[in-house]
């Protein structure tokens, strides 16, 4: 809420100062929004089913199946196709922590939860092209897998 209103004071203040690159400036975000406005529509559409068909009780569930190797690819797959901001994420866990699920499983999902932009996609493809959005999620699942197994090895969940 204060961002709007500090958004609002400071084009009413650009405003003032200068009327033609205001006005200018307003109408090429507008533009700009109404160009990305059906790829956002879709991201929210999929986000929304996403989050219907992956209640926090499924994700848990699906969390604790199989071997240890078995849960960090389902955990980044998942994490993957989920779209959860941030301040949700972090909390959901610590949900899953209380729950059992080990620390490296938590690094896999929440990682590919941050990094990996499944459902994001269209937009990426949009702003980057298709070749760097696939390439940019490709090496984010990576990293997350390669970092899921360091926080393992860390915390003596992984032991080689």
């Amino acid at each position: 809420m204060w961002f709007a209103f500090i958004a609002a004071v400071l084009l009413i203040l650009s405003f003032c100062l200068d009327r033609p690159k205001t006005k200018k400036a307003v109408i090429l975000a507008y533009k700009r929004f109404i160009f990305i406005l059906p790829s956002f529509l879709i991201m929210l559409i999929l986000i929304s089913v996403i989050l219907f068909l992956f209640p926090q009780e499924k994700i848990i569930a699906y969390l604790n199946y199989g071997s240890n190797i078995v849960n960090i690819i389902l955990a980044a797959l998942i994490g993957s196709i989920t779209a959860v901001p941030g301040f949700i994420a972090f909390p959901l866990a610590g949900i899953l922590k209380e729950q059992g699920i080990s620390y490296t499983i938590i690094a896999s999902f929440t990682t590919t939860l941050m990094m990996v932009g499944t459902i994001t996609f269209p937009v990426e493809t949009t702003y980057l092209g298709k070749k760097v959005a696939l390439i940019r999620n490709v090496i984010g699942f990576v990293i997350a897998i390669v970092v899921a197994l360091l926080i393992g090895l860390y915390f003596g969940e992984i032991v080689l």
